[in-house]
């Protein structure tokens, strides 16, 4: 049995000729108003590519006729802001550190801008709040727990050339007491359970006995003989709950044994200097008042 054609109606519009199962599609053609938008659509694109920076080249873009860069725009609103901020950024830079927080001007420009300081190039380690990454190794700026000094001065310092980074660094690295063959595994866990007791942890009385001797003759130079370290040296308090790498038995022996030479870049100082000295001071200001800023002498 052959299929009938189908029929058309009267002024029906006409098909295409494409026809699959029965089912024709229509030549309906798009309206005018739309093709006039896309037309106008599309000279609008050429036109804007012709007149703005547009056309990706090897090391730049092609920079349009009307000459406009948003990257300038941008240079000109920094340009902007730093000639108005200029009086007070200098007036930053000739205060003494320690009597920024006195002046309540200064002192809240200080904070606002260290925080942004703060968040650009610090916060990555030391987390957004300054609590300190999570990872061991990157302390927290809440604490008075300082290796380097916690004064707005010692601060400033320590922003300005960095931990162990150069020669002007602070440099001070800890002996790798196992690995260098300075302390045998005996003698590491001695120690161990010596620093255990001057820190308040349960501990085996022998080993640290024992362990007190060695701790006089390899550890008191630095860490003192108390246990409460050392700051010009970055030697850090034995005696607190406050451990950037571990405190436990475990820990404490690869400490030890491997030593710990943590790095801090510097942000300061010629001539790779990625902040100025007046958004130096205000980062200081800004984690000095965080709460574990210690007051200057």
């Amino acid at each position: 049995m052959s299929k009938q054609p189908i029929k058309k109606k009267k002024d029906e519009v006409e098909t295409t000729g494409h026809s699959w199962d029965g089912i024709e599609e229509y030549n309906n053609p798009m309206p005018r108003w739309w093709l006039w938008t896309f037309y106008a659509c599309v000279i609008w694109g050429l036109a804007y590519t012709v007149a703005y920076p547009a056309w990706p080249l090897v090391n730049s873009a092609t920079a349009g006729l009307l000459g406009k860069s948003t990257r300038a725009d941008v240079a000109a609103e920094i340009t902007r802001f730093e000639e108005a901020n200029a009086g007070i950024q200098q007036k930053l830079v000739d205060a003494e550190l320690t009597e920024i927080a006195a002046d309540a001007e200064l002192n809240s420009y200080a904070q606002n801008a260290g925080a942004a300081v703060f968040r650009t190039w610090c916060a990555q380690c030391h987390g957004a709040g300054a609590q300190g990454a999570q990872a061991a190794g990157y302390p927290s700026l809440l604490d008075d727990s300082w290796l380097w000094g916690g004064t707005i001065d010692e601060i400033h310092t320590t922003i300005t050339y960095g931990i162990r980074y150069d020669d002007d660094s602070r440099f001070g690295d800890m002996l790798a007491f196992g690995r260098d063959e300075l302390l045998s595994d005996e003698e590491i866990n001695q120690v161990v359970a010596y620093v255990q007791k001057i820190s308040g942890q349960e501990h085996d009385s022998a080993l640290a006995e024992a362990g007190q001797v060695l701790y006089v003759d390899n550890c008191e130079s630095c860490h003192m003989e108390d246990g409460t370290g050392e700051i010009s040296l970055g030697a850090p308090n034995l005696t607190d709950a406050i451990w950037l790498y571990g405190g436990d038995a475990e820990t404490l022996y690869e400490t030890i044994w491997g030593g710990r030479a943590g790095v801090m870049p510097p942000r300061g100082g010629a001539p790779a200097a990625v902040v100025d000295e007046a958004m130096i001071r205000a980062v200081a200001t800004y984690v000095h008042s965080l709460g574990g800023g210690v007051a200057s002498e």
